[in-house]
């Protein structure tokens, strides 16, 4: 095992801990909380994709603005979708009982982000530890959404796929159905890793 791969594997192991600023009591997370894959472990397997994406989902759902929405990320027929269910608090147009456009785009930047992490760990070119830091540094640059029916519905659903994976980023497309699977919204953004 490398000493990346025994980091990895500690990352890992204290991704559920949170760290104390004794100057302050503030707590800040680990700044390299998409880096502790742990891919030490799974690239020995047959089915390397799917433990990286439930690893990322995992992680993801320890989001305290995941929580607050009500957003889950899970694994689905081998590929990460995001769901979130209808909730009064997610309601934008009150008189028509509508999913907040806000809601609708933060779950497809949040689909697009956590697939592309995932394509770049089981795809991505260059070594473990470059993978790693380009996963650990991956940012929204630009978004477009496109708002196609008015968001009703008792379940929402995210899906991304990768257009173009280059050397220093990656363009997705992103798709948000309801539980009857009409198209609520769309959306194209680049990531810079």
């Amino acid at each position: 095992m490398t000493d990346i791969d025994k980091q990895s594997e500690a990352n890992l192991k204290d991704s559920d801990v949170q760290k104390v600023n004794p100057e302050n009591g503030t707590d800040h997370a680990n700044k390299h909380w998409t880096g502790a894959i742990n891919l030490a472990l799974a690239s020995t397997e047959d089915n390397f994709s799917e433990i990286v994406f439930n690893q990322l989902c995992k992680v993801f759902n320890k989001s305290p603005f995941f929580h607050h929405c009500g957003m889950k990320m899970r694994v689905v027929d081998g590929e990460i979708k995001g769901f979130v269910d209808m909730d009064p608090s997610l309601i934008g147009n009150v008189a028509f009982q509508i999913l907040h456009g806000g809601v609708a785009a933060t779950l497809l930047d949040s689909i697009g982000g956590i697939v592309a992490m995932g394509e770049i760990y089981c795809h991505g070119k260059g070594e473990l530890k470059d993978r790693i830091r380009q996963v650990a540094r991956l940012a929204t640059t630009d978004m477009r959404v496109d708002y196609l029916s008015p968001g009703r519905g008792t379940q929402f659903i995210a899906t991304a796929e990768t257009l173009r994976m280059g050397r220093k980023g990656c363009t997705m497309r992103m798709n948000l159905h309801n539980q009857d699977h009409k198209l609520i919204a769309t959306a194209t953004a680049s990531y810079v890793y």
